[in-house]
């Protein structure tokens, strides 16, 4: 009877809680720095999403149900991985049905009513000319298994084809790259927030919002929880080389484009 009791508090305590959360600061604050999310909203279409594959959390996502398109996913980097690419999306069934089970889920392995009423699917992106733009990318991630969650439809949005292979896939690997020379080295914890601005042009498939812009940023947390080393970046959703500018910058350019004041990235 221990024994039982012992496993059973495991699973509670790691696949049991949930992944749609009402506090992702108390459930995977681990994502955000100084344990602090950046800006949320009062709005009841925002869920907060620990994403979850196999009952590990990799990172934290801010989903927005009405456009169907994440605001910003909030993530960890550790080093260059080297990881594959999974090419088969997830879905978050918690947000058609928040009695479904915890995990991030294949499309096809999923059967509740009203599938697609809160979030993007698959067959949005058909024919569209858009890509699956990740938010927390491959490229960053810290296994294979963190690599494989990234494909998950609520870590994504619709991106400008030649933007995310072109401009925006090199800031990836610059970032990466910068991180592993300049911050991994003197012991600084490294954190991502990227997100997108929702646009105004015709939705994709009458559903899926087009963002308008697509930012990251990143900060070099020290023991002491102060950034030591941060940067921000902003591009308009086409093949043109973003912007670098401060993370103060940043959130006063997320601001005006939110209209809302303010808007954190970084709450240190």
């Amino acid at each position: 009877m221990t024994q039982f009791l012992h496993v059973l508090m495991l699973f509670l305590l790691s696949g049991g809680s949930a992944r749609v959360v009402k506090d992702f600061e108390k459930e995977c604050g681990q994502f955000f720095a100084d344990g602090k999310s950046p800006t949320t909203f009062t709005a009841p279409q925002y869920k907060q999403i620990c994403q979850t594959l196999n009952g590990v959390a990799h990172f934290a996502t801010y989903y927005d149900t009405i456009n169907k398109i994440p605001v910003y996913s909030a993530y960890r980097f550790e080093g260059k991985m080297g990881c594959t690419r999974l090419d088969k999306w997830h879905i978050e069934p918690q947000l058609d049905d928040n009695t479904a089970p915890l995990d991030m889920k294949l499309e096809k392995d999923v059967t509740i009513h009203g599938l697609g009423d809160r979030q993007a699917l698959n067959g949005d992106y058909k024919d569209s000319g858009y890509h699956k733009g990740h938010l927390a990318p491959v490229y960053h991630a810290e296994s294979q298994s963190c690599a494989d969650a990234t494909f998950t439809l609520t870590n994504a949005a619709p991106q400008n084809s030649s933007f995310n292979s072109g401009q925006w896939r090199a800031l990836e690997r610059n970032i990466a790259q910068y991180l592993t020379e300049q911050c991994l080295p003197k012991k600084l914890s490294v954190f991502i927030v990227t997100g997108v601005v929702p646009g105004t042009t015709k939705p994709l498939n009458n559903r899926v919002n087009v963002p308008s812009h697509f930012w990251t940023a990143f900060c070099c947390l020290d023991q002491n929880n102060r950034c030591q080393i941060s940067d921000g970046f902003i591009g308009v959703n086409e093949n043109i080389t973003p912007l670098n500018i401060t993370v103060n910058d940043l959130e006063t350019d997320l601001a005006k484009l939110y209209n809302v004041n303010p808007f954190k990235v970084f709450n240190v």
